[in-house]
């Protein structure tokens, strides 16, 4: 991943000193997150790449349509049981994800699509085991909520509330005790940090100073339960006083606002600091799954957030830095849709698992010597 130079692309003033923000994380003097201090521009302009950034927004736009594609092909009865769209939500994934690499390790919720694509999971695969095929990620066994992806550091979403949270921890004390230089990103929704699981792991993770970063993707709604009812404080990011660790609150459809705290703790944690805890502000379009009927929240708050379509505000940015112009983007549409096309066509393509090998991977294979 490429980082260009600030001084080249933001002028040669150096970033202003930092002042403590109420959870920890240093924020620059004098300005708000996701600006830099040069020229006021924002953090994702100064220090990422054109190629960068229209990589970025590609992501964006495959996580968008991957998901619309997923849920028509579940209106068609081409998909079974349900799923969880993060539709609205692709800058908080993309964003968390930017500066990650293979090696690096990520654990997912039920709403997790998008935190695959961003770790760049194929989307073919994807929609493969979404329609339970053996060329899918778990081989049809796992489907939408359920898909790892080793090879690119993706160690699975969990159906379980918060369940991932302490599989990351034991995965960054993995990366501290063989010396990898790794993180791990562990993705959670706002209905996760009631769960004693959040509490225990950050606590842990804070002891041991491990190289986790805990991202909060408070959407507003624990399935139909709003955060304000559910939870006593009122950012999500002030319970990292608690546990002794930097926590700060941005604003998750702005890519460049959740590409800047991350990259202050992903620093942070290579740096043998520890833990950080990121609350990203979001909100999905639809409902808590296909069998929401959204009678919790209304049409105007709806629309409301769809006007702060991240997808649309991050093209935006890069229109206004002359880093791609309206008819590129139009081709970028044009080349995802063609993507997703080719991709559901290699879903319903693929061959069915064979059911005498239905127990094939639930138990591992004792090497010889072992034991």
């Amino acid at each position: 991943m490429s980082i260009s130079s600030e001084t080249e692309r933001c002028g040669a003033q150096a970033p202003a000193a930092g002042r403590k923000g109420s959870g920890g994380i240093a924020r620059p003097a004098g300005r708000r997150a996701g600006k830099t201090a040069a020229g006021n521009e924002p953090f994702a302009i100064c220090h990422y790449t054109p190629e960068v950034l229209r990589e970025a927004l590609r992501k964006m736009l495959l996580i968008r349509r991957f998901e619309e594609g997923a849920e028509d092909s579940y209106m068609r009865g081409l998909i079974h049981g349900t799923m969880h769209l993060s539709i609205g939500q692709e800058a908080s994934a993309v964003g968390a994800c930017l500066e990650l690499t293979d090696q690096d390790k990520i654990t997912s919720t039920h709403r997790g699509h998008g935190h695959c694509i961003a770790k760049g999971a194929d989307v073919g695969r994807m929609f493969a085991e979404f329609f339970g095929k053996e060329s899918g990620y778990c081989r049809g066994r796992g489907g939408s909520m359920h898909i790892a992806d080793v090879d690119k550091g993706n160690l699975g979403a969990n159906g379980i509330v918060g369940g991932g949270i302490p599989i990351a921890v034991g995965a960054a004390l993995s990366a501290k005790r063989l010396k990898t230089g790794t993180v791990v990103t562990s993705f959670f929704g706002d209905g996760a940090v009631n769960e004693g699981a959040f509490h225990e792991s950050l606590n842990m993770a804070a002891i041991w100073k491990l190289p986790v970063i805990f991202i909060c993707e408070n959407n507003h709604y624990g399935m139909s339960t709003s955060v304000e009812r559910s939870t006593a404080v009122r950012q999500v990011s002030d319970r990292a006083a608690a546990y002794s660790m930097p926590g700060v609150t941005v604003d998750g459809n702005d890519l460049s606002a959740v590409a800047e705290a991350c990259h202050a703790a992903i620093e942070r944690a290579r740096a043998g600091e520890g833990p950080s805890l990121i609350e990203s502000v979001t909100y999905r379009w639809r409902g808590h799954s296909k069998s929401d009927r959204n009678r919790y929240r209304s049409k105007d708050e709806i629309e409301a957030w769809i006007a702060r379509d991240p997808i649309r505000r991050f093209a935006g940015l890069l229109s206004e830095h002359g880093i791609l112009s309206e008819e590129g983007f139009a081709r970028m549409e044009e080349e995802v849709a063609e993507e997703i096309t080719a991709a559901i066509a290699f879903a319903k393509e693929s061959p069915d698992p064979d059911p005498a090998a239905l127990t094939r991977d639930v138990y591992t294979t004792q090497t010889e010597g072992a034991g």
